[in-house]
């Protein structure tokens, strides 16, 4: 991992981008998806055929939409199909294990389980393709005709294996036209910069703790210790995707395209409702659009309306993993936006911020353990331990020793989770700026690499969903 990582820095992509810029304009996207199939590729070959299988299909059903569009019956079939053989690749490779595992569990019934590596950003690719059909039904965007193009809308490879997830009306008029120009590029590799700073220093060297306190028997945890640990892996999840995130976008700008932002600032939020309006927004925003406004969203009574929360809740959280806790978490959250919905939002708004961003802050810290520990009773009893329930010391020597060891980093992490930083930099005359950021990329570049070169450490969270 940290030989790749290296690797695409430093030859993968000035190769890539130096090819971009030197083809015509026409020639671009076939660049594009000629790159990112050999990016993919490079880790795993053979799934490089799921995801041209999956480009096909909805490329056809794109095909099949527009030509049939007056005949709505023929189009709502296609369109079933279509999703539903989307939906049947991503459960075989995802889910199929779990469900053989749990309905093994029924006495005299066995259901062998296959065994299979999960395709790298399975769940983030097969929803972006599967947004191109529905939008195209919707006239959202326009059919596309032709194949490279598509195919390079799905396989975008500064955004292919870990999101944000693209809808395809959100770029539609990009994979035709797009403006490149050097003050695009500079930003574009400005917050790439940035990406790679979060990743690499703030949620690599944060993630050594939740590492640490994760492999500790729960007999040896005090409550500070195992509240630092969730803390830590609070700040490892939120800098390990929106570092991604923002790579993502910073790489998109430097070939032309304008993605929609997936994180803004989400532990500052006000409430569970707010929270989720700034955390992973893409994945928020797909369903809304492709489940819960077709559901009839908040358009119905009220039992329709909470019933909706749950189901796209409950399918935001499997969309996670095949696992039981991504499934509460799920729901969990679901129980929470009901609540705030019912009743609690309001008054929310009308104490003060600091009221709603402690309880918004003391909630999510709890979805973080659910999220992050697989096995059930290990669960509860983290839980019970956070809450002093299993007569554990409050502190004791271990967390004293973390606290000294991360406690700076914590205070950085802390700041860095606010737009505290971003605007006392951007309160700098622009004509300062102009000198300190080239100088800022290139420490960044230089410190990043150094950490790599030095360290064995370095996983991507999200690249298992």
């Amino acid at each position: 991992m940290i030989f790749s990582s290296i690797l695409f820095m430093f030859i993968y992509l000035p190769v890539t981008l130096a090819v971009y810029y030197f083809v015509p304009l026409k020639a671009r996207n076939a660049v594009l998806l000629a790159v990112s199939l050999i990016f993919y590729g490079w880790g795993e070959p053979v799934y490089v055929f799921l995801m041209l299988a999956s480009i096909t299909l909805n490329y056809i059903a794109g095909l099949l939409v527009e030509k049939y569009r007056s005949e709505t019956k023929k189009v709502r079939l296609i369109l079933g199909l279509t999703v539903a053989l989307n939906l049947a690749g991503l459960f075989f490779f995802k889910y199929y294990d779990f469900f053989a595992a749990n309905l093994s569990k029924i006495p005299g019934l066995t259901v062998p389980k296959l065994g299979l590596e999960l395709p790298i950003g399975i769940s983030f690719y097969t929803f972006q393709a599967m947004s191109y059909p529905i939008d195209v039904w919707r006239r959202d965007g326009n059919v596309q005709k032709n194949y490279v193009t598509f195919g390079a809308f799905v396989t975008l490879f500064p955004q292919l294996i870990a999101g944000p997830i693209i809808r395809y009306k959100d770029v539609d008029d990009q994979l035709k036209s797009r403006r490149h120009s050097w003050g695009k590029f500079s930003s574009g590799a400005s917050r790439f910069t940035v990406g790679l700073c979060k990743k690499v220093l703030l949620a690599n060297g944060i993630g050594r703790l939740w590492d640490s306190v994760a492999a500790t028997d729960l007999g040896e945890l005090s409550v500070m210790s195992a509240i630092l640990g969730v803390l830590a892996f609070s700040f490892q999840i939120y800098f390990d995707f929106s570092g991604y995130s923002d790579m993502a976008i910073g790489l998109g700008k430097m070939l032309g395209f304008e993605f929609l932002e997936n994180f803004n600032y989400p532990y500052i939020a006000k409430s569970i409702t707010d929270f989720w309006r700034r955390w992973h927004i893409s994945l928020s925003v797909w369903f809304r659009d492709y489940v819960y406004i077709p559901l009839g969203g908040n358009r119905c009574s009220p039992f329709k309306h909470y019933r909706n929360i749950f189901i796209v809740w409950a399918l935001t959280g499997f969309w996670h993993g095949a696992s039981w806790n991504y499934l509460l978490w799920g729901i969990y959250f679901a129980v929470l936006l009901m609540i705030e919905k019912a009743f609690l939002l309001k008054p929310l708004q009308k104490a003060p911020s600091w009221v709603g961003r402690v309880y918004t802050l003391f909630l999510v810290a709890i979805s973080w353990c659910i999220f992050a520990i697989e096995d059930t009773p290990r669960l509860l009893g983290y839980l019970g331990l956070m809450f002093g329930l299993r007569g554990a010391p409050f502190a004791d020597m271990a967390f004293l020793h973390d606290l000294r060891t991360y406690g700076a980093l914590l205070v950085v992490l802390c700041l860095a989770s606010t737009p505290l930083l971003k605007n006392l930099y951007n309160r700098i005359p622009p004509r300062i700026r102009v000198w300190t950021t080239p100088g800022l990329i290139v420490v960044g570049l230089i410190v990043c690499t150094a950490y790599l070169v030095d360290s064995t450490y370095n996983p991507f969270l999200y690249f298992r969903f």
